[in-house]
Parts: C-alpha cells; structure tokens; sequence
C-alpha cells in the first residue's frame, strides 16, 4: 500500500499491462531514475509511444472479459473504521441467547419502496460487451437474489436490430432479452429490473419503448459515474457496425467513414473504435420537468446515478432530486470498476468514495431539517464485500433512520458470474486446477455449495439456470451471512438500528472527514459505567 501513496504506479499498471525494469522508480514520476534506450520493457511512456491514445485504456485486447479498477490508495477508504462489537445489549429482538442468534438478523431493506433481500443493488451494465455476454448470469442470479438489476446505458443505440423510427426506438431484441432474463426468474416481490437512460437514450426514446412495450416500472436518469466523468464508452471491433453507430448519432473515433481510417483498420493497424456517448449538462428546472414527464409515461419508480463530482454538484443533485420527489439516488465514487474508462481518469479524478458519502450526509441532514423530501441513498463506488455494506448504512444514520438503503456493486459480482462460468467450462474440459478439484470436487453440482437449494427452490425451472447464475446468488447469500453476523456481533438484529454509534475511526483523517469518533475519544463511557 506504501507503494500507491506516491506515484511510482503512473508509468507501470496491471490495467495497461505496462511494468518498469526497476524496483525503484522516482517516487514522483514512476519513471525509472536511470531510463535507458536499450530497454525492452513496456512502461507507459513507451506504450503511449506506440499506442497513442489507446495507451488511456484498460488493456483493449481484454475489452468484453474484463472489468477495471482505480489501482490509486486514495488515503480514506472504509478499512479506516472499524465495527464496534457489544456485549450488554440487544436490540431489535428479544434479549435471550435463545432468539439473540445471528440468523434472525433482518438484513431486508427497502429501496424507493421497492423491498431487497439484502441492501445491495447491482448494475449497471449497459452496452459494453462483457455485460451482454454475461448478462443472463447477472439477471437471473439477481432475481433469485431479491435485488434491483440495472440495466445499463446505450443498450438499444448499439443494438444493431433494434427497430428505430423517425428517430425513436420502437423494438430492441437486446434489451427485452435483457428485462425477459430477469423477470423469468422474479418472484415479484423482491428487486426489481431498472433501465437507465443517458442522453442518447433519451434522444432515442428508450425510456418511452422500456415503460410501455417491456413494462418496465424504474427508469434512471444518468448524470455520471465513478469511474469516469464522460460519457459511455465501448470499443467496437467491426467496422459495419463503428459505420453504423455514426450513422446513429454516436461519436466514434477514429472516423470509421474516413477512408485512409478504413485501410489502416484493414491493415490491423488498429484492431477497435471507440464509440463515445456525449456528456450531459442537467439544468434545475429542465431535469425537474423531465421527471414529471417520466411519471406521466407510465414510469412507477424514478432514480438518478451520478457519479462522484465536486461538493457542488453533490449539493445540486440532492436538491432537484428532492424537488423532484426522486424515489432513489445512487452516488458512485471513485475507486469503482468499468468496462471501458480511461485509466487516468479513473484513478486520478473525482471524489472517492467514503468522501463522498459524507457530503451526501451532510446535504441529507440539511433537507431533513428543512422538512424537504430526502430520497432514499444508494452509495456505489469499490464495494466488494459485508463489512463496507455494514459501514456505509451505519454512517449513514443520525439517530433516527439510515440515509443509505443500499449499496450497488458493478465488478464484484461480474467477477462472481465469470469465475463461475469459467470454471464450470473447465470442468466441462476436465481441466480444473488441481487444488480446485482436490478441495471442492470436479463438477458444478459438487463445487457450488448452494445446488441443492437451488433444485429444492426451482424445480424443473433450474436446468435454465447458468452457471455464473448460481455464483453470483451463492456469492450474494455469502454477504447476506456476513452481514447478519457483523450485526449480531455489534447486538444490532434490524438493519434499520445501524447507527454512527456502531463505529469507531481508526485514522485521524477518518475521524476528521466523517465526524464518527476515535476510540480514545469515547472513555468517557468507561468513566460513566465505574461512577
């Protein structure tokens, strides 16, 4: 961790596959004191030599199997608190070791009235490639999670099937491939499957195609995201389809109509395009008149992502979400995953996480106190485990009920459903790893803990159920048992009963950026308990 605090990982990333000859870069560069022309490794610098502006992405040859990450230490992160463990009370359940017992932890919650097994959201997954290829895994798997899904920005635009006219989507095969998924396998009284919408999908009509064609009850307006302050972006690696996606409206660069572009594409000088969305720049009364207009299409829940902008922005999106009556506002942070931001970006700009919670709070306890409509909070931004979902609903609670519903995960549970799915193909090959198979078995009904609940659930509806399906509810039902037994640890059975009071800073600058205490700052309590 010493490593990120300077910025010695500027010029070598596992996201670029880019490396140093040396073990000790200048700390203020990450260039090697002593660069040499006959070097054979591939630094940033060098890679930008050769790749220009390709050398801003996560490595393009991994573009739709993989997702990316912040490699930056950002010095707050929610390891610098910890979860306060009690031994004296109960709460939220009969005092007695008989029903004090962590399974009766009530983990549910509910998002803009919209009732969750467990506080986390996944999404959203839009347009690029390792969404579509592993969307059956996230959907299904999510539904028999009880959670919201997202389904992503740009999903129609990209879809080359899709039906558009006189400028409006009418049919999109993609995206009702997408809601069908989820809804097979819903049972109509836990999550829920969002469409969200960016400016290309307004310009296109999607909302209007999503809540009157597919039925889809929750529409999200998108202003941003953590890993990145542009628009959308995927890589495209035909070039029928880059021409068609001008044609859409799209940018994409470099022009795939430009001839001299065409043969260098043709030589395999460049292997994709980038398609880009535009950028929107959301006025008070225009977004406030766009949500009204959104219900009176039949929308039933309306939510807005943003992503982790200066405290202004922050400070506007909670008022004209407030104005507006939004059900929902989920707030991503830096340090999260993408399928395709610049890198640079991704590491170097927006607030991280932890951070911007706290300036969501701070917005939160002033509308409350003004008596304004306060939406319900979803935090997003590197969320990958029990422990930070416990955090970020406990900070969040200022003695009456928590501002945060939930968390949204995006890599983590991606990660879930391909690890599942690759590995059920290997041992398809019978080529699992060694250990692998020494320790959990060598098939998918002996490795997956949770198949005979899932047979015992579903019936004969569980041969439709892909492998990554499976890890990703196996890997969701991990968090929900943590989580329980963090709260009973900390004698908490009510998610609804995590407070600030649950938690203690360990750093100064935690204490400081938050407000929740050191723990030498409470021995006041031992004073009182000895009186």
């Amino acid at each position: 961790m010493a490593y990120l605090k300077n910025s010695s990982y500027l010029n070598a990333m596992s996201t670029t596959r880019t490396r140093i000859r040396v073990n000790d870069p200048c700390p203020s560069s990450g260039l090697c004191p002593l660069c040499i022309r006959e070097c054979s490794v591939i630094c940033e610098v060098s890679l930008s030599a050769f790749r220009g502006r390709e050398a801003l992405y996560p490595d393009p040859a991994m573009f739709g199997k993989s997702t990316a990450g912040s490699l930056k230490d950002y010095g707050l992160d929610w390891s610098h608190f910890n979860i306060k463990a009690r031994l004296l009370e109960a709460y939220g359940i009969d005092a007695n070791p008989d029903s004090a017992i962590f399974p009766n932890v009530d983990v549910e919650t509910s998002v803009g009235g919209i009732r969750l097994k467990l506080p986390v959201m996944i999404g959203a997954y839009g347009s690029t490639e390792v969404a579509r290829v592993n969307w059956d895994g996230l959907a299904i798997g999510g539904a028999l999670s009880g959670i919201i899904v997202t389904i992503g920005e740009n999903v129609c635009g990209v879809d080359l099937e899709s039906v558009i006219t006189g400028g409006k989507v009418v049919h999109s095969p993609e995206l009702k491939r997408r809601v069908d998924a989820f809804r097979k396998f819903w049972d109509e009284k836990y999550g829920e499957i969002a469409v969200q919408t960016n400016v290309e999908d307004q310009r296109l009509g999607v909302d209007v195609y999503a809540i009157s064609s597919l039925e889809v009850n929750i529409i999200e307006r998108k202003w941003g995201q953590g890993a990145k302050a542009i628009g959308g972006e995927i890589r495209v690696s035909d070039l029928e389809k880059a021409i068609a996606l001008k044609k859409r409206g799209y940018v994409v660069i470099p022009d795939p109509e430009d001839k001299g572009v065409q043969e260098a594409f043709k030589q395999g000088i460049f292997k994709t395009f980038e398609r880009h969305s535009r950028v929107g720049i959301p006025m008070e009364r225009d977004f406030i008149e766009d949500i009204e207009w959104l219900r009176e299409q039949g929308a039933k829940k309306v939510s807005l992502k943003t992503g982790n902008y200066e405290p202004a922005a922050v400070a506007f999106t909670m008022k004209v979400a407030s104005d507006a009556k939004i059900d929902y506002v989920v707030f991503d942070g830096a340090g999260g995953g993408t399928g395709m931001s610049p890198v640079p970006m991704m590491n170097e700009m927006g607030t991280p996480t932890v951070y911007l919670e706290a300036q969501v709070l701070k917005c939160a306890e002033i509308l409350r106190k003004k008596g304004k409509h306060v939406p319900d909070i979803v935090m997003a931004g590197g969320f990958m485990d029990e422990t930070q979902i416990f955090k970020a609903i406990a900070m969040s609670n200022f003695n009456h009920v928590p501002y945060v519903k939930s968390i949204l995960m995006g890599r983590a549970p991606l990660t879930a459903v391909m690890k599942a799915s690759y590995f059920a193909e290997l041992a398809k090959k019978d080529q699992l790893p060694r250990q692998f198979e020494e320790l959990f078995g060598n098939s998918p009904e002996k490795f997956f803990i949770y198949i005979q609940e899932l047979k015992e659930m579903l019936g004969d509806k569980f041969k439709e159920v892909p492998w990554g399906a499976i890890g990703l509810y196996t890997y969701m039902d991990r968090i929900k048992v943590g989580l329980q037994q963090l709260m009973a640890g900390a004698r908490k059975w009510k998610l609804n009963l995590l407070d600030r009071s649950d938690l203690i800073a360990l750093t100064e600058r935690a204490a400081k950026a938050t407000g929740i205490p050191l723990p030498e700052e409470e021995t006041h309590i031992m004073e009182q308990m000895l009186s």
